[in-house]
């Protein structure tokens, strides 16, 4: 699903709200967004990569090298801040 291919339409609001449908959805839980999704248990490094794939179709960046760090996807909030970072970079 991809939300909006301009580079600054997304808000922190808007990013998160899509990051926590998708993990209900895969996860049929509700996640505050300062949750350490790993420390869990729920959330699994093979999980974290349907995030990458996720994340880089919704919202369309490209996250590698140094953003494929487990810190990057620990919570709704790293996520959201991470996505915003990567879409002000394509700018």
């Amino acid at each position: 699903m991809t939300i909006s291919s301009e580079p600054g339409s997304h808000t922190a609001e808007t990013v998160a709200q899509e990051v926590q449908r998708f993990l209900e959805q895969r996860t049929q839980q509700t996640w505050d967004p300062d949750t350490d999704l790993f420390s869990t248990g729920t959330v699994s490094s093979m999980f974290a990569m349907e995030l990458v794939v996720h994340l880089e179709s919704a919202f369309e960046v490209v996250i590698s090298g140094p953003d494929l760090a487990l810190d990057n996807f620990r919570t709704v909030n790293a996520m959201t801040a991470m996505v915003l970072r990567l879409r002000e970079a394509q700018r």
